[in-house]
């Protein structure tokens, strides 16, 4: 299995959907869990240490794809990256995926 490292996009907010569909007072912010440039990098698909559970969960199977030598050509330029997200839809967070050795 290839070795991968995560890095943080992007940390979006949605304050129009935050303001009519989240409960009043929910005190919704954009995602505190990550740093856009931070880094992380993955070895034998093993959730890094800090890594929310959350994204985690959206990303993981296409980390794994991309670990185990799949790629989305024709969609990305190159086939060792692939961008991913978590699902929440009031604060998504982007990731690049980039394996970086075989």
């Amino acid at each position: 299995m290839s070795t991968c490292k995560i890095t943080v996009l992007r940390r979006m907010y949605n304050p129009d959907l935050v303001e009519e569909f989240s409960l009043p007072d929910s005190n919704t912010t954009p995602c505190t869990r990550f740093a856009e440039g931070q880094e992380f990098v993955v070895n034998e698909g093993e959730r890094p240490a800090g890594f929310c559970d959350w994204a985690w969960h959206d990303i993981n199977k296409v980390l794994v794809m991309l670990m185990r030598g799949g790629d989305l050509t024709p969609w990305m330029r190159d086939e060792d990256t692939i961008i991913a997200c978590c699902s929440d839809a009031f604060k998504p967070v982007v990731f690049k995926l980039e394996r970086i050795s075989n």
